[in-house]
């Protein structure tokens, strides 16, 4: 039987993004100790036991290459006039054009670019016998082509997204769609009958009573058209997660006790992912107040590594309601369908005490 691997082991103990740049740093480390040699005799007065220890420091600024990427592309440039270096600075640019996009890539490429002209001309970077051509014709691709694949990448993702976003937006206008053929379809059948039987009961002590139905029921299909309308070209329909805090307030009030846990990066993902997060959570809460009102429920939301996990737990009633809720049975659904649309899962889990909704999510920041 078969033990996990190095990268697998990394993974669970770091997280996806965290292992990530861990590998990042130890191939920058592997690919500039292959030159110690070189470093340690000719480039400078490092000697064979300090290389090391410089190369790996310079390497571990890697490890902040999402929050702060400046940190190593600054390192790289270190590196580049003092070992004359050119791999630390490749992942420096890729980090750069990955995490900020094309502007920041671009200024940080000409930026390089500069900083080792100048090396050329004024430090005497010892290749002076090359022409400046040739010199260039080193630099300059090693510097582009590591910014243009991290800007391909940025971009990669911003597709990603827009395309989710597209798959809700065509989701929601067809959702739109039934419920305005639909349920406006009952409403008019509604206020049509209301009208015969008013006209049925004129002078009658229930005409004003059925003249009441058919007006309320003309108000609702109004009501529906007004927010089909409204919200079939809205992006912003749906709130994110600072509209959870008033949506635990709304079910505290129904009568079920919401505990409400958001961790800080979570407020940090697209509006897309905190959307699917508030539906989430709402249908939950739904549930919640149909299937087990009074009963506590705790909301968790946090983000681990590359992933975005919520979960929901609500303890059940122990006896069972004098009327069953009305329901449709296609909440599950209409969540996983959701959740699972933007490439996570969503799994229930129901004990002998409590029920327990998970998804989990790309938090998009990898």
């Amino acid at each position: 039987m078969y033990g996990p691997s190095p990268a697998s082991a990394l993974r669970r103990a770091l997280g996806d993004d965290r292992a990530l740049d861990v590998l990042i740093a130890l191939a920058a480390f592997a690919l500039m100790i292959i030159d110690v040699p070189g470093l340690a005799a000719a480039d400078n007065s490092l000697t064979g036991a300090t290389v090391p220890p410089v190369l790996a420091a310079g390497s571990a600024t890697l490890l902040l290459r999402r929050k702060w990427p400046w940190i190593p592309y600054l390192a790289a440039l270190v590196f580049l006039g003092w070992l004359h270096q050119l791999t630390l600075i490749q992942f420096a640019l890729y980090s750069l054009g990955r995490f900020r996009g094309r502007r920041t890539a671009v200024v940080a490429t000409v930026l390089y670019v500069a900083v080792a002209c100048a090396l050329y001309y004024v430090l005497d970077w010892g290749h002076r016998a090359e022409t400046l051509s040739s010199f260039l014709s080193l630099v300059v691709p090693v510097g582009v082509l590591s910014s243009a694949v991290g800007v391909a990448t940025y971009r990669q993702d911003l597709v990603r997204e827009v395309q989710a976003l597209q798959a809700v937006q065509a989701e929601r206008a067809s959702v739109a769609r039934d419920v305005h053929d639909m349920v406006g379809r009952e409403l008019t059948m509604l206020a049509v009958t209301a009208e015969v039987r008013a006209r049925r009961a004129l002078g009658g002590p229930h005409e004003q009573d059925f003249d009441s139905l058919a007006e309320t029921a003309r108000r609702a299909h109004h009501m529906l058209n007004e927010i089909i309308v409204a919200r079939a070209d809205e992006r912003t329909a749906t709130p994110g997660l600072d509209g959870l805090a008033s949506l635990a307030a709304e079910t505290r009030r129904a009568g079920t006790p919401v505990t409400l846990s958001v961790s800080d990066r979570a407020y940090g993902l697209s509006p897309l992912r905190q959307a699917a997060v508030y539906r989430v959570v709402q249908e939950c809460l739904t549930n919640a107040v149909k299937h087990a009102r009074g009963e506590g429920v705790s909301v968790t939301i946090g983000v681990r590594g590359g992933e975005l996990h919520v979960h929901v737990r609500n303890r059940l009633p122990s006896t069972v309601p004098p009327t069953a809720p009305v329901s449709s049975g296609t909440g599950t659904f209409s969540m996983r369908e959701r959740v699972e649309s933007m490439g996570g899962a969503l799994t229930t889990r129901r004990t002998s005490t409590t029920y327990e909704v998970e998804a989990t999510l790309p938090s998009g920041t990898a």
